[in-house]
């Protein structure tokens, strides 16, 4: 017969029980019981301080938010407002358009900043990203007119980033700076050789005739290359007339300035793509006329970051205490 637990068996009316076995057995019940109850309520308290600890930390980090400076268009002092722009250009990057244009707003807004920089350390991204900040620049430049823009390039200002610097009213770089680029391109990859290689059978469906348009496990039709070649070729045109509106006649006459090529800062100064050399506090201090450069780059949200990954950690431990309440 299966039991439960450490009870002694029923012997019947056989044999007479062991009062001393039973006695016994009492003693080893109780006493696990209450180191139980000891343990469970030791930790109890472990879990009470962690929580205690956790909630305490989430208030000290939204006060701390709470109180950090709000619109930066209150300033009261006269100064420089500054857009930073870092990193590939992408809707899901820290550099994207809304991201950029919002900041670049509120610059324009501000009845004490002098005047705008836009500080770019980027080798480019998506040309739609880039031509939505270059759009709104060049129209709130009409509607303030009188508010100059620069931009001044850090270690590399290349293909969409130059998109975004020709919106300012004058470009500036350091002579070792990397400033061009200015072209289009697609990447993709052919994987046609490996399937034969490995014996994969390759299975698509398709409902339109270019439905497969570039597919990398087929092999490159030709006019899908020259129709890709077109959308390319118009994007770049665009790029080009862009880049001539803003630099004028600042350009070279030089057939190598829209073919891809990027160039040092010293060489570009030479083709037209800069004005000069200088870099941030220079221009602030001498172009602007207002030494205080005071950085209106919208950042994360780091509040709902913290949020998220305390509720995260939150989450972890309570799975934790329940998978160790279950043990």
């Amino acid at each position: 017969m299966a039991t439960f637990g450490d009870f002694p068996p029923d012997n019947g009316d056989k044999k007479p029980r062991n009062t001393a076995d039973d006695s016994q057995w009492e003693r080893t019940v109780l006493r696990d019981l209450a180191f139980a109850a000891i343990k469970e309520q030791r930790a109890k308290r472990r879990w009470g301080y962690v929580f205690k600890f956790l909630i305490l930390l989430y208030l000290v980090g939204f006060m701390v938010l709470a109180y950090s400076p709000g619109k930066l268009s209150s300033v009261a002092e006269p100064h420089t407002a500054m857009i930073d722009i870092q990193g590939i250009i992408a809707a899901d990057a820290e550099a994207n358009a809304d991201a950029m244009i919002t900041g670049i707003r509120e610059a324009f807004e501000s009845e004490t900043a002098k005047g705008l920089i836009l500080r770019l350390n980027t080798p480019g991204g998506s040309p739609v990203q880039a031509g939505l900040i270059n759009d709104e620049i060049q129209r709130l430049k009409e509607k303030r007119p009188d508010f100059p823009v620069y931009a001044v390039v850090q270690d590399v200002c290349a293909s969409g980033g130059y998109y975004i610097a020709v919106a300012a009213d004058e470009i500036y770089a350091d002579k070792a700076s990397i400033v061009g680029s200015i072209g289009v391109r697609m990447d993709s990859f052919g994987l046609t050789g490996l399937i034969d290689k490995i014996g994969v059978e390759r299975r698509s469906l398709t409902a339109g005739e270019h439905k497969a348009f570039l597919d990398p496990f087929l092999p490159m039709q030709q006019e899908d290359i020259e129709h890709a070649k077109q959308m390319l070729d118009t994007i770049h045109q665009q790029f080009i007339n862009v880049v001539k509106e803003g630099r004028g006649d600042k350009l070279a006459n030089n057939d190598d300035l829209f073919s891809g090529l990027f160039w040092s800062g010293e060489q570009a100064i030479d083709l037209g793509l800069i004005d000069g050399f200088a870099g941030t506090g220079k221009v602030a201090r001498e172009l602007i006329g207002a030494e205080e450069v005071i950085d209106y780059t919208p950042r994360p949200n780091y509040l709902d970051q913290f949020a998220g990954k305390l509720g995260a950690s939150i989450a972890n431990l309570m799975t934790e205490k329940a998978n160790w309440s279950l043990q």
